[in-house]
């Protein structure tokens, strides 16, 4: 199986002729804001409604890059999905139609979209016919051999070349036949959310088992189960990193997608940057998504917290030093290592090794764009170390990658001068971000 990392040369290659200047904070913020729907849910619920008894409508759910991809690679296979008119503020409602079978003869493009790949390529072999897969080319490095592999056990038909890697045709066969599958899922858990998504419509239903040393991001594995039961699929766990789900429908439902709780690390970290404070409205009482856990991280690192049945609210008055292990939240990392370049000490995130796979290598990228900041970071096998230095401005590199321009934003309201080469990239998962940022700094944004 192959990979391919961080490129130098491709990152110099990286700058927009227009960057963009992150805007320093004028004062303490005073800002409430609501943010779109949760991409995690909305790729997830996506794929069940594709596959479930009949229609299904979400309830405010993301509109994005990520979001468009899905609901292509799910209209090449037949689905049928319509936007209606909704509730919310960042776009409509989908209603969700399902084909009676699933359409080959197509060829889809993931774009940066991770979940497209490891979502969509189990669905392929129920489709009639070939399905092509292919990706952006800064997104080819993303580890899909595991899938590959998993896929081949329980009998779908992956022509590869050898590779290991995208791209590659699944030749659908209108089923698949399933059962016991072992899968190494330490470089995503993604793999795991992937099968089980489809693991219902298999002929004997699937027995999971993970047979690496780590498993990373379990907050999405626990998302996806919790998806499925929603939609009368049980899945068992007889045995710590092994699940079981039987065969049988998934039930055709109307979901409401929760906000994005990821999204709003860099939101909540601007209060603790820049002083004052930021509310985020719709913040669930319970829920899976890794971003409930900026709640006790952020807490360790200072911020005081406050919820209402309206709204989280974080209070800020500076950075304090912090250590943390985000294996279960590496999403979170890009803010957390922002926030630790500004900080009273120095700090430290481990069990992050799994996102020197993601859309570029995060670990390097964010230690390489400290640093050209006058900062001091350096790579650990597993994470990163941060010594605080005074920074100064500079050009805060993106590498097509969303929450690194995010991280270049937060710094930015610390040290003057920060331009992000490549603010556009956060249209992947928060179109609306610059638009919401202003508003913080503004406080323009919503009233509670």
């Amino acid at each position: 199986m192959t990979s391919h990392g961080y490129s130098p040369a491709a990152a110099a290659a990286e700058h927009s002729p227009s960057p963009w200047s992150a805007p320093p904070a004028a004062g303490p913020l005073h800002a409430t804001l609501a943010l779109p729907g949760s991409k995690s849910l909305t790729g997830r619920e996506l794929v069940l409604a594709a596959l479930a008894e009949g229609p299904s409508r979400l309830t405010a759910p993301l509109h994005s890059q990520d979001s468009a991809r899905m609901i292509e690679a799910l209209t090449a296979l037949g689905v049928r999905v319509d936007e209606v008119e909704g509730t919310g503020r960042y776009g409509g409602d989908l209603v969700v139609t399902p084909p009676t079978t699933l359409a080959g003869s197509t060829t889809i493009d993931c774009g940066q979209a991770g979940t497209v790949m490891r979502f969509v390529t189990p669905l392929a072999g129920f489709a009639r016919g070939d399905v092509e897969f292919t990706a952006h080319a800064s997104a080819l490095h993303r580890p899909m051999g595991e899938m590959v592999h998993a896929l081949r056990e329980v009998g779908v038909d992956v022509d590869d070349g050898g590779r290991w890697a995208l791209p590659f045709t699944v030749r659908g066969r209108g089923h698949v036949r399933g059962g016991e599958v072992h899968i190494d899922a330490s470089r995503s858990s993604q793999f795991v959310s992937g099968l089980l998504l489809a693991a219902a419509r298999f002929d004997v239903g699937i027995h999971l088992m993970h047979t690496g040393d780590r498993l990373p991001s379990i907050p999405h594995i626990d998302m996806t189960i919790e998806c499925l039961a929603h939609r009368g699929a049980h899945v068992e766990k007889p045995a710590p990193n092994e699940w079981v789900l039987a065969p049988g429908p998934l039930r055709a439902k109307d979901i409401a997608i929760e906000p994005d709780l990821s999204n709003a690390a860099p939101f909540l970290a601007a209060a603790m940057v820049a002083g004052g404070s930021v509310s985020v409205t719709g913040w669930p009482a319970h829920s899976t998504q890794p971003g409930a856990l900026l709640t006790d991280i952020l807490h360790r690192a200072g911020a005081r917290l406050s919820r209402t049945p309206e709204a989280l609210t974080l209070t800020g008055d500076g950075v304090r030093a912090f250590d943390i292990d985000l294996s279960a939240a590496g999403e979170l990392a890009p803010t957390l290592v922002g926030l630790a370049a500004l900080a009273d000490g120095p700090s430290t995130v481990t069990g992050i090794g799994h996102i020197r796979l993601h859309e570029t290598d995060r670990i390097r990228a964010l230690v390489d764009g400290i640093n050209a900041l006058g900062g001091d970071a350096r790579e650990l096998p597993d994470g990163i170390r941060v010594v605080p230095r005074p920074l100064s401005g500079g050009l805060w590199r993106s590498h097509h990658d969303h929450r690194m321009a995010t991280t270049g934003a937060l710094i930015g309201l610390a040290v003057p001068g920060v331009q992000i080469d490549d603010l556009g990239v956060t249209a992947k998962t928060l179109p609306q971000f610059e638009q919401l940022w202003n508003e913080m700094l503004e406080g323009t944004g919503e009233r509670l």
